[in-house]
């Protein structure tokens, strides 16, 4: 049966706190009425953009603009309205606005209790069902260990340049604040980006050595798209290894246009949704 195209009414009434979960952004506290994020619009280090939950609405204090779904969309990617629509239309199965239960107020920041190089079976495990080799994972990630709600948990850790984290297991991924970028500067001229620690597990694994010969930036949200651009500006050469889905196309013509050395090196994995996509098919 043919899947009925999303129209702009639905489409406000698309879960916000699930498409902000898509892009990677989490609240750092909720009550049963609202929940507060870190902005996914600009840089901050104390949470000002509210989500109604009752009215499925958000507004950015620090900008004094707010909205509904679609306008989200629209200022994280600097698309259109048309663009958004595919976008909405294309995780519609993953997004269902209803009003909230009522909880209690709570914290929903992270606590951080160790950090250790990776030896869990588990995430041993995970990595080599994603097909990515240990070494690999180990010389970008770590073993965290973290908190949430009186319980502990276990991740792979990616951090950020602001000291946050990025964490991935098999059955939850979520980061901890500040949310930024992961910029690995080795002092090359020339720099590989990309959207997530999946995608530089598998293009170190599908490049080999010539990943040595640039330095890395993994962007962890295309929302982080335009804040990257005071970085990228300065090498000669800016190598493109985004997801083939429309915001990862919307990401890569932004710096293609913004950043002329720019090159969209996704033939790599042409057919496929992201890098790890196209590694898992090798083996």
């Amino acid at each position: 049966m043919k899947k009925e195209k999303i129209n702009c009414k639905k489409a406000r009434n698309l879960c916000l706190l699930q498409v902000l979960a898509k892009f990677e952004h989490f609240p750092k506290k909720e009550s049963e009425k609202e929940a507060w994020f870190l902005s996914p619009l600009r840089s901050e280090t104390q949470a000002s953009f509210k989500v109604s939950k009752l009215k499925n609405r958000w507004y950015d204090h620090g900008l004094g603009i707010g909205g509904n779904v679609i306008d989200l969309i629209i200022r994280i990617l600097n698309c259109s309205v048309r663009e958004a629509l595919i976008i909405l239309n294309d995780n519609t199965s993953l997004f269902s606005f209803q009003q909230q239960p009522v909880l209690n107020e709570k914290s929903a920041g992270l606590a951080i209790l160790k950090v250790e190089p990776i030896q869990r079976l588990e995430l041993v495990k995970y990595i080599t069902y994603r097909k990515i080799p240990l070494n690999t994972a180990k010389n970008y990630c770590q073993e965290v260990w973290y908190q949430n709600n009186d319980k502990t948990f276990f991740a792979l850790g990616l951090r950020n340049n602001d000291g946050g984290w990025e964490l991935r297991n098999k059955y939850y991924k979520t980061s901890t604040s500040p949310k930024t970028f992961s910029y690995i500067d080795n002092g090359h001229k020339n720099v590989l980006v990309t959207e997530g620690m999946f995608d530089l597990f598998s293009l170190d694994s599908m490049l080999q050595e010539k990943i040595k010969e640039v330095d890395l930036l993994v962007l962890n949200s295309v929302a982080f798209v335009k804040k990257m651009i005071p970085i990228l500006t300065d090498y000669e050469k800016i190598l493109l290894y985004l997801d083939n889905d429309l915001p990862g196309d919307l990401a890569t013509n932004y710096l293609l246009d913004e950043c002329p050395q720019s090159h969209d090196c996704r033939e790599l994995y042409k057919g496929y949704k992201d890098a790890n996509e196209k590694l898992m098919s090798w083996i």
